[in-house]
């Protein structure tokens, strides 16, 4: 399979809390700032199977009001085009709570065989799995 190239978005989100870390910045500071720290993760931490070739930070941060909470919550958003060896490999890249929309650029289609939907398939369950735990743990510290 050639090379995929693909433009995702994803949205770093602020709760809005003031902490003595973030030196009492407001939600849109905030999330600013998260979105600086992911973005130079994302640039500096490689990941395998993954090709970042533009990170664009340009998008205005917004806010909403959290119809759970009432609070204001802040979202700063990052588009990242990037080209990917395998699909497996984009799907472990965009498995994130942030993940907002996903473009493919190329190729124009995609063939995938029988192995390869039971290897996506798979990687779909693994990455499902990760993330109940992930959920689990942070309920478990929240309580």
């Amino acid at each position: 399979m050639a090379k995929l190239k693909l433009r995702i978005r994803f949205d770093f989100v602020s709760k809005g809390k003031k902490s003595k870390i973030f030196g009492g910045k407001n939600s849109e500071e905030m999330a600013e700032e998260i979105r600086q720290h992911k973005a130079s993760l994302i640039r500096n931490v490689p990941v395998q199977g993954i090709h970042i070739e533009d990170i664009d930070m340009g998008q205005e941060v917004y806010s909403i009001c959290d119809e759970i909470t009432g609070k204001i919550v802040s979202y700063a958003p990052v588009i990242i085009s990037f080209s990917a060896d395998s699909l497996e490999d984009v799907l472990q890249f965009a498995m994130k709570e942030e993940f907002r929309t996903v473009e493919v650029l190329e190729p124009e289609e995609i063939v995938v065989s029988k192995l390869g939907i039971e290897r996506l398939l798979l990687k779909i369950n693994e990455e499902l799995l990760d993330y109940k735990e992930y959920l689990e743990k942070k309920i478990d510290n929240w309580k």
